[in-house]
């Protein structure tokens, strides 16, 4: 999708955090906004914050734990939106600490916001994917669903769920011949937002910072690129693990701190992301920032 103007993207979970941030970045490329999110008071504050900055912005809220929800925004984003373009599954919560003493519920809670709730946003937005002329497909997944999270367990497998449905559904569309529909997987390490308050970035890797992973993920839908991984060592995270014998993995994943990463995870703080530098939409938008 080399030219962004004019479409229609759709960020669940887009009323705070890198959900924000990319609708910003979107915006900047002069794309039509529908954010949807469960909270409504951040919703409507970010929809404002889109307005103010000269952005076509609309805000709806759903739980995307419930199909009826999800039915009902597919229903309001039709009659008051239209047809979108990009769906942005961003949608995602996050529990730390030892799997046994943490509670059941959020680990329940885990899996049905980011695995089950994406699924349920695909399911129900896909024929109005495919119906477009072109589109997108992202998923928002982790750098953990490419390996073992300690303390992280649940969190970790939903996002190795989120790579693996991606990944079918992406050669499902090729196979239905509906190669229009284009898909990313974002794979980031730990983002500066506040969700992962006292986490610990493995050594040789960073924090990252919502507006880069932003801008990143805005790239990957213009050039139509399958894969983000960010930063540079999550790359080389597959082939490390692939090529290392077990034992020799889990050696180098305790020496580089990845296994200890979310031993001291305190929970968010609140949307850490800072205030985004938004540019409005414009016909003579620049080269992208890298």
């Amino acid at each position: 999708m080399s030219k962004l103007e004019g479409k229609r993207v759709l960020i669940t979970g887009g009323a705070q955090g890198i959900g924000l941030q990319m609708a910003m970045k979107f915006a900047g490329r002069g794309a039509e906004i529908v954010l949807a999110d469960i909270n409504a008071d951040k919703l409507a504050e970010a929809t404002r914050h889109l307005d103010e900055r000269g952005a076509v912005a609309s805000g709806f809220q759903v739980d995307v734990t419930n199909p009826a929800s999800i039915a009902s925004l597919r229903a309001q984003i039709a009659a008051e939106a239209g047809p979108i373009d990009v769906l942005v599954n961003n949608a995602g919560v996050v529990f730390g600490g030892p799997f046994a003493t943490t509670p059941l519920d959020q680990h329940f809670k885990t899996y049905e916001v980011n695995v089950l709730g994406l699924v349920a946003m695909t399911h129900a937005f896909l024929d109005d994917l495919i119906a477009r002329p072109e589109a997108h497909l992202v998923h928002i997944a982790s750098a953990s669903g490419l390996i073992g999270l300690p303390y992280g367990a649940t969190y970790a497998s939903s996002k190795w769920a989120v790579i693996g449905f991606g990944e079918s559904i992406r050669a499902e569309l090729k196979l239905r011949g509906h190669e229009h529909v284009h898909h990313t997987i974002v794979c980031p390490s730990y983002i500066g937002t506040g969700m992962f308050q006292g986490a610990e970035a493995p050594k040789a890797t960073t924090i990252l910072q919502p507006d880069f992973l932003a801008e990143k993920v805005v790239q990957a839908v213009e050039r139509n690129t399958v894969h983000v991984l960010e930063p540079f060592m999550v790359k080389l995270t597959p082939i490390i693990r692939a090529l290392l014998p077990v034992g020799l993995y889990d050696k180098m994943s305790h020496l580089f701190g990845a296994d200890t990463s979310m031993a001291h995870w305190t929970g968010p703080t609140g949307d850490a992301t800072p205030e985004p530098d938004v540019e409005a939409p414009s016909e003579d938008q620049p080269e992208a920032e890298r």
